[in-house]
Order: C-alpha cells, then structure tokens, then sequence
C-alpha cells in the first residue's frame, strides 16, 4: 500500500473541468490573438455547444457579446472559469469564483513563483484554499476537449480548428511544447480527446489529471510530457493503476541533469527530484519511457491494436538477410530474446520457402518467396503460430512484393491475438498505400528497424510489468511487528554506534565492537577483540570518516591501537566546525565482497532503499539499483542482479560465490526499517556490506544515519 499524500482539497471528479457544459472568460478582449481574447473566438466559433459568459469591467461588450463587469455579475453558475487576467488580480478573482459556486478555473496568467514573485503564488495559493475552487496553472495555456470542441485557452492549438479527436490524451507542463507533439502524433495520423497544460500546479497538479485521464473509457493512451512532480507517491500510484486498466502512460521525462533541472526550475518552478527514482516509478508501474516525438507515435501505434506479448521473445521475418542482422543486433539490445522456431514451424515453412530460405531466427524467407503472395503470408501464418514466439517483426521494402501480401498478412493480423509489426522503408507515395492497410488491420508499420524494435520492446516491457502487478497481488508478508529504535529521534544524526543499534532491532547484523573513551583505551591491558582490528571515531557529525581522518585499519597490537586512537580523534579534531566525539570504535575486521545498502525517505517519493558496489568506490563507479520500500526478498534478489557487483557475488572467475539469500534478506529488511520509521528517519548509509560465501551470511562494517 502507497502511503498517500493529501493534495490542497480533497479528490474530487475533474469531469466538469474537461467537459463543461458553461463558461465563464475573465479578462475577455477583441483582440483575437491575446490570452482573453483567443478563447472567447475559438470557444464561440469552433463548435463548443456550451454557454460562454465573459467578463471584462471595462468593456460592455467583446467580439459582439455582452460583456459583465465581474465574475459576480455573470447571470448563470458555470462550471469553469478561464481567467486570463494580469497576474496581481488572479487571486481576486478566483475569491469571486469561489462566492459565485464556480469549482473549476483555469490561470492563463504568468508572473508568479516561475519568475520569482512567491508573494504573489502565495496569495493566490491562499485564495485557491480559501474559495475552495480548483485550479489548474497559474503560467499555463489551458486546455482542450475536442471530442466536445472546449477550446479553453491560447496559442497555436487554440486557434486550429481541425484538430481531430482520438484516443490519446496528453498531459503537459509545457504548454507550447506539449501542444508541438500533439500537432506531430496528429500529423502521423493520432488524434488526442483531451490536451492540458497544468503551468505551475499551485494546485491541480500532473498527478492528479493522469488519474482523472487514464480513467476515462475513450482513452486508451496518455502521453505525459514531465519536468517534476511533488507528489511522487502519487505518481507510482497512478502507475500502477494505468496497470491495471492495462493502459500505458508514454512519459517524456525532462530537466533529468543539472542544467536541465536549473531550466525546469526557471520554467515552471518545478522541483525536480534525482531522475534515478523517476526511473524507477517508470519501471514498476504503466510507463513507457519516450525520449523523443518519433517515440511517441511509435509506441502509441504499438499500443491501440490492444494486443500484448505473452513474453520476450519475438520472431524476426525479412527477406534481406542484412536487414535481419540489423533487427536482431535492435531487438537483443532492447532485452529481447530470439528463439529458433519450433520443430512444426519448421516443417511448415519448408513446403513453402525456397531450400536455400534461412530458416533460424531472424528468418530470411526470400525475396524470391515475397514475389509469391499466398505462400508469403502461408509462411507469415505459420511463424505466428509458433508457440515459441510471443511477437513478430515483419522487414520488407517496396519491390519486394509487399503490396502483394500486405492485404493477407492484414488479415492474419485481425484474427491473431499476437502482436504483428511491419518496418518498410521507401518513397513515401510509394509505402503509404500499404501502410494504410497495414495500420488499420492493427499492424503498425514503421519505417526503420530500429523503431519497430523499440516499439516490439515497449509492447513486452508493459506486458512484463502487468504480469509481475498480477502476481504480486498478494499483500507483503512483514518479517516482524514495527520496533521501536534505541535513539532519541529529536536529535539531527546518529554515530555509526547508534546506527547499528537501530539495525540490529530489525535483525541486520554488524560487526562485533566495542565503543570506549580515549582514557578508557589508554588504560587497556588487554584489548577487548581479537586482532586485528579496525580503529574508528564515533560521532553523529561525521558521514565520511575515511575522509576525515578518522579511520585506521589493520591495528595488529595494544601499543598501534592506543596511538590509533589518539590519531583519529586528534584527526577528527581539527575539522571546523569541530563534530562531537561521543567515542572510539574498536571493531573486528571483517572481509568479503564490498556491497553499499543505503534508504532515505524522500520528501516527494517516500521511502527508498539503494543498493550497489561498496566500499569507498561507491560514488566512484555509481552502479546502484533502486527499490521503494518496503519490498521482499524475490524484489530484493532482482534489484542485486541489476547492479554491476551482481555479476562478482555470483562467484566471478575463480571467487566462490556469495551468500545472495543473506544479502536479499538484509536489503528487505532495510527496506522495512526505512518503511517504519518514516517520519523519523531521513537517510541511512551502511557501507560497507560484506558478504561472505555462500550459507556464511553478510556482514555490516559501518553505518550512519541522519533523521528529520
């Protein structure tokens, strides 16, 4: 279960918002191409069948229509308000709405916190909560239905009356950039029912629509075009709902390096949390990643046949065997795989193809059988029908009989339940016939290999995380009962000593030590642990010890650990400010495979757990997986095999191999420890991890923690 975050109102149903049946223009102007002006022409002349109010004080009346000195004067309730007036008056007016029962506006206006005026978005922040209305922007340009032609906004989209609707839906914190990919996908013959622009989301925010979208009947596919979110919880929330109805969210991620977060920044004030907990939303729940327009219209015309692969696996079918090289190097580099044909495939094809036909995977039936149109698609059929084949990729070229076999391979496709793709490259007048017949029988054509394949990749990514949503139903198992930490969770941070405390009540082990003051050491006889030993500075101020000094290893001898002792702490001393020393560590030396665990509770994605190579390479080599938590063993066991260090544990060369179960269960119970104390903990750092060889368990050699 998501640990939700409360928005500003509680949920409510965003129908009147997307389909108002009245509305009202704040600050309406005869000038056509202007914020006030641009709406009241398309809404009254593009089809919206609506009543349209507008509102201007010094004007009685706009493009011929009575025009209402305020939002108080307006006659009749309305659903929606479009308020395209000069900033500093926004908040004025949405307090009008509110008293007039209007629940839904829309702020064309800019000039807010994305120019640095946060007085200003505060008001208007305090209005929104005040009246209760809800309100998407401020910094926006609005929002389209054209299914209903409510064309409540401005720029180019605004003035085209020819859009045409369709099963897509787009969500954007761009407006004029999420307005160009609607015009592109529309261009490659996509329409969209619903486009909206949610500018700076003092209120209304990204999440919140996609919700409101995906669950509409009409829409099939929703294209996001994403600075930040903060509210990340929400955002997995949403995906794994976009799972469950079994349709995709094509999300186009941006601002993901420190240039482009200073951008989103400056653009719509957005908050941009680290790319690498986006990436992994993206990979638990209904996303498909998209870096660029092509992406869009090629996953989105992968999608609409509603076909899914059963697997991974895909045939490749051309009759060039150059082409055949190039799709299986495309798919294998996308986590494909390329089964020969089964046995019966086989014998199939070979009362058809030529004898000189390469009939492994990818299959090159011939140019020669291509001139042939009803043994071509005999021989298509056949490929389909092999069991051990959850998807097939089709390679021609015009010349090569495709427009033969293209009408009966568009059959095989309507009656079949697998996914059909079909790249071909030409002259445009001379594929668009056959791509047309192709398109419509649900077989997407694409005009490189490397787009069908990664249209093939998207369809068996969202087919994966559909079955691992399906069989993770079932509730998580806790390993125990929440326990309390040994800690005072007032204080800012906690010394590697009190850290492990806190991970030996969730049963994590450490390293045996002991922690004394520098008279109790020097008065030693004896020392309290086997050599040899490591020698370390204890203080809650201090995350990297090696760094500071604080740190000797090795110590073979009562003489070499008193002067250790002395030489960290006079280290550990001189830093300024100077850290708080609550002591020294003495603590058994511990060896095996170097791993780092870390969990923090992020402000806007909740609790997380990382995991990669340990050590003081970690930040060095940056190979880490991630995982919300809490998660359970099988989750953990896939979040070390993702990782470089995997490959090391597994016994690399002549090493023996390392104790997985131990670390899976360490890493789970991490992640419940992190999930539990939420509200205390901010950051935990362990690291390093040893894991030792297999059935000898692992072992943690420091820690840190940071709480809120």
């Amino acid at each position: 279960m998501l640990h939700s975050m409360s928005p500003m109102h509680s949920a409510m149903d965003l129908t009147p918002l997307f389909r108002p049946s009245s509305i009202v223009v704040v600050g309406a102007t005869d000038e056509a191409r202007r914020p006030g002006g641009q709406p009241v022409v398309a809404l009254t002349q593009f089809g919206f069948r609506g009543e349209v109010h507008l509102v201007n004080p010094k004007r009685e009346r706009v493009h011929g229509r009575i025009c209402h000195p305020s939002v108080m004067a307006v006659p009749s309730a309305c659903d929606l308000a479009l308020i395209a007036v000069p900033a500093e008056g926004a908040p004025e007016v949405i307090e009008q709405c509110g008293a007039r029962g209007i629940p839904f506006a829309i702020v064309l206006s800019a000039g807010f916190r994305e120019t640095g005026n946060e007085a200003l978005e505060m008001r208007l922040r305090e209005a929104i909560s005040a009246s209760k209305v809800r309100v998407v922007g401020p910094n926006c340009v609005g929002l389209l239905n054209l299914r209903e032609r409510v064309f409540a906004g401005f720029g180019a989209g605004f003035r085209n009356p020819d859009l045409k609707p369709g099963p897509l839906a787009m969500v954007t914190q761009s407006g004029g950039f999420g307005y160009s990919v609607v015009a592109f996908a529309q261009d490659a013959g996509l329409g969209f029912d619903y486009m909206v622009s949610t500018g700076n989301e003092t209120d209304i925010d990204t999440t919140e629509v996609l919700a409101w979208l995906i669950e509409q009947p009409e829409v099939q596919i929703v294209v996001c075009y994403l600075e930040g979110v903060t509210r990340g919880e929400r955002l997995r929330a949403v995906g794994e709902r976009a799972l469950e109805l079994g349709k995709p969210i094509l999300v186009w991620k941006v601002g993901n390096t420190n240039v482009g977060r200073k951008a989103a920044a400056s653009h719509t004030a957005n908050l941009t949390a680290d790319y690498d907990l986006y990436r992994e939303t993206f990979r638990c729940g209904g996303f498909v990643e998209v870096h660029e327009m092509y992406d869009v219209v090629d996953a989105a015309y992968a999608f609409l046949p509603r076909k899914l692969p059963r697997g991974r696996s895909i045939g490749v079918v051309t009759t060039s065997g150059g082409a055949g090289v190039l799709l299986a190097d495309e798919c294998t580099r996308r986590g494909l795989t390329l089964p020969a044909p089964g046995e019966e495939t086989v014998t199939r094809l070979r009362g058809l193809v030529p004898g000189f036909a390469a009939l492994v995977n990818p299959m090159d039936l011939s140019a020669q059988l291509a001139q042939n149109p009803e043994r071509f698609n005999a021989a298509t059929q056949a490929i389909v029908d092999d069991p051990a084949l959850d998807q097939l990729i089709l390679r021609s070229y015009p010349g090569s009989g495709v427009e033969g076999w293209a009408t009966g391979l568009a059959e095989i496709g309507r009656k079949g339940e697998k996914p059909i793709l079909v790249s071909i490259s030409g002259l445009r007048e001379s594929i668009a016939g056959v791509q047309s017949v192709l398109t419509e029988a649900g077989i997407p054509a694409y005009d490189t290999p490397a787009r069908a394949a990664f249209a093939a990749a998207a369809l068996a990514d969202f087919a994966d995380k559909r079955r691992r949503h399906g069989d993770g139903g079932a509730s998580l198992r806790r390993p125990f009962n929440v326990r309390a930490l040994p800690i005072d969770a007032t204080r800012s941070a906690v010394s590697e000593y009190e850290a492990k405390r806190c991970l030996a009540r969730y049963e994590i082990p450490a390293v045996r030590e002991v922690r004394l003051t520098l008279q109790e050491i020097d008065r030693l006889t004896q020392a309290p642990l086997p050599f040899p030993l490591a020698v370390k500075v204890d203080s809650p101020d201090i995350a990297h010890k090696t760094e500071a000094g604080g740190v000797r290893l090795g110590i073979r001898g009562l003489p070499e650990l008193k002067q250790a002792a002395t030489a960290v702490v006079q280290a550990v001393s001189r830093r300024a400010p100077q850290p708080r020393i609550t002591g020294v560590l003495l603590q058994e030396m511990a060896q095996g495979v170097e791993v780092i665990a870390g969990a923090l509770n992020d402000p806007y994605f909740g609790p997380v757990v990382a995991f990669g190579a340990g050590g003081t390479l970690a930040e060095l080599f940056a190979d880490k997986a991630l995982r919300f938590a809490p998660f359970d063993e099988h989750s953990a066991v896939e979040m070390i095999r993702e990782t470089r260090v995997a490959r090391l544990l597994a016994g690399y060369r002549n090493t023996e191999p390392c104790d997985l179960e131990a670390l899976a269960t360490v890493l789970s119970r991490l992640s419940w420890l992190v999930a539990d104390h939420r509200d205390a903990i901010a950051e935990i750092d362990v690291n390093p991890i040893f894991v030792r060889g297999k059935g000898q368990g692992v072992i943690a050699a420091d820690a840190w923690m940071m709480l809120k």
